[in-house]
């Protein structure tokens, strides 16, 4: 399963957005482009092409998704009525990882994808390891039971980490049966912020 190892406070202080938790923290700490030149450094303009690069990158990113299946994902979005770029977030809300780190069974959303392709998650009681799997509504994702027994899993439940874990509209949440289920489409306003999806379009259409 290829993915992205690199180190995400570079890629975010590149990008001037957290990519993740930790990248935040490492952006709030340097605001400014990796480099020798370090604080000094000034961001130069950047042209159309730039921009539109940048928050295409951007995106890749945060979802933690490659070149070619985001470019796949975005020709899955072009075939949907309305608008392209609202309806690409939403399918990448959808992805397996995605809802799994929704729940709050994984902190970031690389560890739900190792939980994922570890094979400790099914949907509709059949175990499932593929990531990019696009859940819909009325499925029921959840740990399986021969991974309840992981120490990992039962801190879930005991810590009480998993019972204030706030999870979107879209999804309901069962912590002591370590299951969640899609109850609607997520929404455009329900994917991350910051990220213009007009300049993505724009980006695949020149």
């Amino acid at each position: 399963m290829a993915r992205y190892l690199g180190p995400v406070g570079k890629v975010s202080r590149r990008l001037g957005i957290g990519i993740t938790d930790k990248g935040q923290r490492i952006l709030a700490k340097r605001p400014f482009p990796p480099g020798q030149h370090g604080p000094s450094a000034r961001r130069r303009q950047v042209s159309d092409y730039g921009l539109q690069l940048l928050e295409k990158q951007k995106a890749r990113y945060i979802y933690g998704v490659l070149e070619r299946q985001f470019r796949r994902t975005f020709e899955k979005a072009q075939r949907f009525p309305g608008e392209t770029g609202a309806y690409l977030l939403i399918l990448l809300e959808r992805r397996l990882d995605n809802v799994v780190y929704r729940l709050g069974f994984a902190t970031t959303r690389a560890q739900a994808r190792q939980l994922v392709s570890h094979g400790h998650i099914t949907v509709n009681g059949r175990k499932t390891n593929i990531p990019s799997y696009t859940v819909n509504v009325g499925e029921t994702i959840a740990v399986r039971p021969e991974s309840r027994r992981r120490t990992y899993f039962k801190n879930l439940i005991d810590s009480g980490a998993l019972a204030r874990h706030k999870t979107p509209d879209w999804l309901r949440l069962n912590p002591a049966d370590l299951s969640g289920e899609v109850v609607a489409m997520p929404r455009r306003e329900d994917a991350e912020p910051g990220i213009n999806e007009q300049l993505i379009v724009e980006f695949y259409s020149r």
